[in-house]
């Protein structure tokens, strides 16, 4: 099971909201786990930040680094781009995503560096590493990397390119498939395939 949150003292205001900080460890179970993205930390807009590395809720416009997140998904898999920045589909399939630093003071990126939060991600890491086999972790970006150190290569699959940022994304993210290695390794191992194929926003899905 994951390690329990240490107490860290978070100031006031944050984002995301208090009932969402844990929303990843929520939505993908320790027992269910296949694939790990790590993210940096949440959105730091009004309404962004969801508790997912990397999503936003439906009817928030899609942040720059997901637009090219579904960019890559697109061109690796042939998937047509989604009309919204959700992606609980992912994390209900296996895909823990996760970000270093789990809150942020609005309008202030990295704003709750050193509070806590990254020891505390680090041990989540460090869990699932020792505890489980054959895990995919999706490390997008240098800050993501540094997690790497944490991970035995022998006995999961680490996926690395620059982070999907515009200021990176066509040093080598674009181009990376990121998602059809990770399918690739998940069949190779005989664990479900994860479907990257997000609900449209007017399906059933909610």
């Amino acid at each position: 099971m994951y390690p329990t949150n240490n107490k860290i003292q978070i100031p006031n205001p944050h984002y995301p909201s208090t009932k969402d900080i844990f929303k990843a460890l929520k939505l993908t179970p320790f027992k269910d786990i296949k694939v790990v993205i790590l993210g940096q930390d949440p959105y730091h807009g009004k309404g962004e930040a969801n508790g997912l590395a990397f999503s936003v809720n439906k009817g928030i416009r899609i942040p720059p680094s997901l637009r090219n997140i579904y960019k890559e998904l697109n061109d690796d898999l042939g998937i047509e781009i989604p009309n919204h920045g959700d992606l609980t589909f992912w994390s209900e399939q296996g895909v823990l995503l996760l970000n270093s630093i789990l809150t942020v003071k609005p309008d202030s990126p990295a704003s709750h560096r050193k509070i806590g939060w990254e020891e505390y991600t680090d041990s989540i890491v460090q869990t699932i590493n020792k505890e489980k086999e054959n895990i995919v972790f999706i490390l997008w970006g240098k800050y993501a990397q540094e997690k790497g150190t944490y991970i035995d290569k022998g006995k999961h699959l680490v996926i690395k390119s620059p982070h999907p940022s515009p200021f990176s994304a066509r040093t080598g993210f674009f181009g990376s498939k990121p998602f059809s290695k990770c399918n690739t390794y998940l069949k190779k191992n005989q664990i479900g395939e994860i479907d990257w194929k997000l609900p449209d926003i007017d399906s059933n899905y909610d």
